[in-house]
């Protein structure tokens, strides 16, 4: 096949890599133009200077995939090059959208004679290497037209026709919230082990971990990883982002009733990490000493 991509990040770059080395034919298109070249030069890319470069790149039924941040720089890319396509192409949205919004876009693009698909993407950097888990909403035409390209981009049983629009960004956005009570699991049960009164080698422990029990997955082979580069991580500072999933996730928890306390003490946890000292706890401290004279530290 041949496509568009809107976007070379960090993904977006390493999945046209993939997507070359598979055959396909890939026209490129980047803000920083620079980009774009380094791509054509170095794997065969066709690089674009204009998002009507692009478009007029591509033969009909075109598709055009864009690997964007999720919010306005995909909005403002989507108002930029749905108006250079033609009935019958097809628009991919790769962004860690919200599934409504995507619900809304597949709407908007149909309603101009155009197709839509939310592609929720998971395989961060390693992508390129392993392949890209996605996990794709749309009407079935569309996925069956993209299909080539996902099982390029993904490694094997690793891409799924979720549903109709916004389903692919829901079943993301379920993936990232479950990521996190996995990643504060681990966090905390290195702690404990880091505080204890043995000298734990935490990278030889990670290694053990995966080798057949409970608890083996990947993010313990990164937490080996990051051992390995850092044994204490002295080196980081402990403040946490979010990109936004977790959040839609323990929200549309709360909207069906469904409890959901580990992600949701997960994604607050992140919260308390961007605090070096938080009036909450402060408050903890004076409450404690007030009413049982516990001693305080003063702030310096």
């Amino acid at each position: 096949m041949e496509l568009g991509l809107i976007g070379l990040g960090r993904m977006g770059a390493n999945m046209a890599v993939r997507l070359l080395q598979g055959g396909h034919r890939v026209v490129v298109y980047n803000r920083t133009f620079a980009k774009a070249q380094e791509l054509a030069a170095e794997h065969g890319a066709v690089a674009a200077a204009t998002l009507e470069e692009l478009v007029a790149a591509l033969q009909p039924p075109r598709v055009v995939w864009l690997m964007l941040p999720a919010g306005q720089a995909t909005d403002e890319h989507l108002d930029l090059v749905v108006p250079l396509l033609s009935q019958g192409d097809t628009v991919v949205d790769g962004a860690n959208n919200n599934y409504k919004v995507s619900i809304a876009h597949g709407e908007q693009l149909a309603a101009r004679g155009l197709k839509f698909m939310d592609a929720g993407v998971s395989g961060g950097i390693w992508g390129l290497q392993v392949g890209y888990c996605t996990m794709v909403g749309g009407d079935t035409d569309t996925f069956t037209q993209i299909e080539p390209l996902l099982k390029t981009l993904a490694p094997p049983d690793g891409y799924l026709h979720c549903g109709p629009h916004g389903a692919g960004h829901f079943v993301k956005m379920i993936h990232n919230g479950i990521e996190y009570g996995m990643m504060q699991a681990y966090a905390e049960g290195f702690e404990i082990l880091e505080k204890s009164r043995y000298d734990f080698d935490l990278q030889k422990i990670s290694h053990l971990w995966n080798q057949g029990s409970v608890v083996r997955s990947w993010l313990l082979e990164l937490a080996e990883l990051a051992f390995a580069e850092d044994a204490d991580l002295s080196g980081l500072r402990g403040y946490v982002a979010d990109s936004g999933e977790g959040r839609w996730t323990v929200q549309e928890a709360i909207d069906l009733d469904v409890p959901a306390p580990i992600i949701t003490l997960a994604l607050q946890t992140r919260f308390r990490s961007r605090q070096a000292d938080s009036f909450s706890a402060k408050v903890l401290a004076a409450l404690r000493n007030q009413f049982g004279g516990h001693a305080v530290k003063k702030a310096e």
